[in-house]
């Protein structure tokens, strides 16, 4: 079982990331956007992170498609890690702008982030 998780550790990067965004795109029963937005977005999500070489063999960003939050208004809705930072209303425009001033640049999209984890001394 060790070697398995270990082929995964491998072939996933799983040691090399630096933030993962999970996305709420493919709910049962859509409450904050339509199973569609949710959809576009997951698509466009992938498809971006790929094309700015953030996903790949060796990924630095890490994406998983989640089918609710808990957040259930003003979606689709995304959570950046470590930061711990939410964002609404990610359609492909706001998930551009993420993509751009978060995951490359560190940069938090203050206009459509909603909350975030404290800091700590230590970071």
């Amino acid at each position: 079982m060790v070697e398995e998780l270990q082929r995964c550790v491998t072939s996933l990067g799983l040691s090399q990331y630096q933030r993962h965004i999970f996305l709420c795109a493919d709910a049962t029963e859509p409450k904050c956007a339509s199973r569609d937005a949710g959809l576009e977005a997951w698509e466009f999500l992938k498809k971006r992170l790929k094309e700015v070489g953030l996903s790949g063999p060796q990924p630095l960003v890490l994406r998983t498609k989640a089918g609710c939050l808990r957040v259930c208004c003003q979606g689709p809705i995304a959570v950046v890690y470590p930061e711990g930072v939410w964002y609404h209303s990610c359609n492909v425009v706001v998930l551009e702008r993420i993509i751009q001033e978060h995951l490359l640049r560190g940069g938090i999209v203050e206009a459509y982030a909603f909350a975030q984890r404290p800091q700590t001394r230590a970071e």
